[in-house]
């Protein structure tokens, strides 16, 4: 069975393919290149590179947030387009969990964090595997969330040195970070991840942004404010 995964939600880009089990090709970069430009040049390379025609692909993983807005429904318009083209499954992943899986083996808690500005962070917390926690939420909730657990941390993601001096004052021993080169994402986790779930009908594949978009959030104040 031959997989493509996709994970475009945030500044790295990760491509994969993978056949049966065995990764054949795969493309990660942190480049900041806009998606819509450089993504479907990146796989139509790596299907190149690694002898795969689209026809022969069986099945597609993407990563549906959260992350970037722009980001994460380029990803996922492209995997769902593919699929609906290909007449083939389609899965989809949290980001995060994609992030948390360069940490499989770490024996306490992996945390996936994604910059959102403003001190406020894209987190999800897990524990052997297991998704505690995937929300959008400020680093200082993140940090008394995870310190009252109780147990070591490991921080994953590109974005992690944003934020490390306030991680490490709050946390101390208890924490520490990933390698740089397991620090991004990785299309071949991703499709590790996805074999494990159901696929799902193309058009219920939509992005997870956890949190509401401005243009949303503005109209739920006017709608506050027409209420009073």
């Amino acid at each position: 069975m031959i997989w493509l995964g996709i994970d475009t939600s945030n500044t790295p880009l990760a491509i994969a393919i993978v056949r049966d089990g065995q990764v054949l090709a795969e493309y990660k970069s942190s480049l900041k290149i806009t998606h819509s430009i450089g993504t479907m040049p990146a796989i139509e390379e790596l299907l190149k590179k690694a002898d795969i025609k689209p026809n022969e692909l069986d099945a597609i993983a993407v990563a549906n947030g959260p992350g970037s807005y722009t980001g994460v429904r380029i990803g996922v318009t492209i995997g769902k387009t593919l699929a609906w083209t290909l007449n083939i499954p389609i899965v989809s992943v949290s980001s995060l969990q994609v992030l948390a899986g360069n940490a499989p083996y770490f024996s306490g808690i992996v945390c996936a964090i994604m910059d959102a500005r403003r001190g406020n962070v894209f987190a999800g917390i897990y524990t052997n595997g297991e998704v505690v926690k995937e929300a959008h939420m400020s680093l200082v909730e993140l940090l008394e969330t995870v310190d009252g657990m109780g147990q070591p941390v490991l921080f994953v993601g590109t974005d992690v040195e944003i934020h490390w001096e306030q991680i490490k004052e709050v946390l101390g021993d208890k924490v520490q970070r990933t390698d740089a080169g397991f620090s991004l994402p990785s299309a071949a986790v991703l499709i590790d991840l996805a074999k494990k779930t159901e696929p799902t009908d193309v058009h219920a594949i939509v992005p997870e942004y956890l949190r509401v978009t401005e243009a949303e959030a503005n109209w739920l104040k006017e709608q506050k404010k027409n209420e009073n």
